[in-house]
């Protein structure tokens, strides 16, 4: 058990999932609040390895009463791109969704987006329970995301340990769009933000004058 559980930490160190959380000011937090304009929506990533098709990172974005994403042990705000708190990143714009997803694209992983529309109450009872989840260890990422899913759908999504099992019984769960993003930059992944400067992109949404 302990040979399985460091293994699962290695692998989970590469994909991004085993991260210390970052923890925002509340009124930053608050401050940050985006609502994205599209459906009341749950999206699923799954960080799969090229060569073995592994599950490697587990995450959920959520579009309720705002935008968020619940990114369990995730690397990805580190560099405190986006305010957070227990795990949850705040102010998900069209840009950082982008960002975010193509942060974890690389030339040794892909990144499987599993789409689902929900009813507004369904993703609003999805943030709370994110938010009430808290920060989550070192390679729990699925099996936090699991949890919180199987109390939204009991019966049909049960806990796991594994990202690629909780994809596979996400896919039940009605009409759900899938889509996969390749690319094929090094493992060192921290260039992807470098280049991301969130201050230009902010001047390119200011209509000119």
């Amino acid at each position: 058990m302990r040979i399985w559980f460091l293994a699962l930490c290695a692998l989970a160190g590469l994909a991004g999932c085993a991260a210390q959380t970052v923890e925002s000011p509340p009124e930053e937090v608050a401050r940050a609040a985006y609502t994205h304009d599209g459906p009341a929506k749950l999206t699923l990533y799954t960080m799969l390895n090229n060569r073995t098709g592994a599950g490697a990172h587990t995450s959920l974005m959520i579009n309720g009463r705002q935008r968020v994403i619940f990114d369990p042990a995730g690397s990805f705000n580190q560099s405190k791109v986006v305010p957070e708190s227990g795990d949850v990143l705040y102010g998900i714009t069209p840009p950082v969704a982008d960002v975010y997803t193509r942060y974890h694209a690389r030339k040794t992983y892909h990144v499987r987006v599993q789409e689902l529309e929900v009813s507004p109450e369904m993703a609003d009872r999805a943030i709370a329970a994110a938010e009430a989840y808290g920060a989550v260890p070192s390679a729990q990422c699925s099996r936090s995301t699991s949890v919180i899913l199987a109390g939204l759908y009991p019966g049909k999504v049960k806990p796991t340990w594994y990202p690629r099992r909780l994809s596979e019984q996400f896919a039940t769960l009605g009409e759900v769009r899938v889509s996969e993003l390749y690319e094929y930059d090094s493992d060192d992944n921290s260039k992807v933000l470098a280049d991301w400067d969130p201050d230009k992109v902010a001047r390119a949404a200011v209509p000119a004058e």
